[in-house]
């Protein structure tokens, strides 16, 4: 196999993965806060490649031998935290986040021994809503989840409680006050603190599905606080991270501009295939050749 099928089917590989990638974003344009990937390329391997000495001639400044490279890859991809528009709904439960922010929740999930475990995730999708409590010692309340099923985590790394029958007004800063519809003479209650985390390191998050973001297991305390940041009034000063009562955050992808990029990959793609079978053409010919 000569350079220039080795160079086209390597890079060939790398602009797969990047139509893939931008099919996802395609597929995601109508979802609630989805964030878009983002990938560049780098060289497998570059070598420099020796050249005759009759090269050198007077005048020139540049060293003897040319790079020749081996095809490109396609980077880890990188998650795009651009504000998407904000969108009205007529629901007290619709949240959105303005800044680079991620609302924490409590995912259950199973462990190797079929046991319910609860793991904590990140998500931007803020269509919540009131579930019933399955604590019969507190019949009269309702947890706030996902529309998946996922409890939403106050300031206290608990699942935010709302009493039956108690509409909710949240704030700017993730408080959540109650008020009782059957007697609206009583004056609002605390019930709750949103607990919100600003990404500092995008690049990261690990993308789960379901608009999940995780942390890879492995790391410690210190560097998945050099990840994810718990906002608090003390740090939300400089990257301000609001609460958006009464909208959701629309998805940042573009598809005009996704689908103008997937025109320059797709000819890229073309073009590499091209080369290999005007490479296999050559190679054919070589081997036919009669003396």
């Amino acid at each position: 196999m000569n350079h220039s099928m080795i160079n086209s089917s390597v890079s060939m590989h790398a602009l797969q993965q990047k139509i893939d990638l931008m099919a996802n974003n395609i597929a995601n344009v109508n979802t609630t806060g989805y964030k878009r990937s983002e990938a560049s390329f780098q060289d497998v391997l570059t070598s420099v490649k020796a050249q005759p000495r009759g090269f050198q001639k007077e005048g020139r400044l540049t060293p003897l031998g040319y790079n020749q490279g081996w095809g490109a890859k396609m980077a880890k991809p990188q998650l795009n935290m651009a504000q998407g528009s904000l969108k009205a709904t007529d629901s007290p439960l619709d949240l959105a986040l303005e800044g680079n922010g991620l609302f924490e929740i409590s995912v259950t999930t199973q462990d190797t021994n079929n046991e319910p475990v609860r793991t904590t995730r990140w998500t931007r999708d803020g269509s919540f809503e009131l579930s019933p409590s399955a604590d019969l010692t507190d019949p009269d309340s309702m947890f706030l989840t996902t529309k998946d099923g996922h409890y939403v985590l106050g300031t206290d790394n608990e699942p935010i409680r709302i009493p039956k029958n108690h509409s909710v007004k949240i704030g700017t800063d993730g408080v959540i006050m109650s008020y009782d519809e059957a007697d609206k003479t009583l004056p609002p209650e605390q019930v709750g603190e949103l607990k919100l985390v600003r990404v500092v390191r995008p690049q990261l998050l690990q993308q789960l599905g379901d608009n999940l973001y995780g942390l890879p297991s492995d790391l410690t305390m210190q560097q998945q606080e050099d990840i994810l940041q718990i906002v608090t009034p003390v740090n939300n000063n400089v990257d301000p991270i609001t609460v958006r009562q009464g909208f959701i955050e629309q998805s940042n992808v573009t598809l005009s501009d996704e689908l103008t990029e997937l025109l320059t990959v797709q000819r890229a793609f073309q073009l590499n295939s091209r080369a290999i079978s005007s490479s296999d053409t050559m190679m054919n010919l070589a081997n036919n050749l009669r003396g």
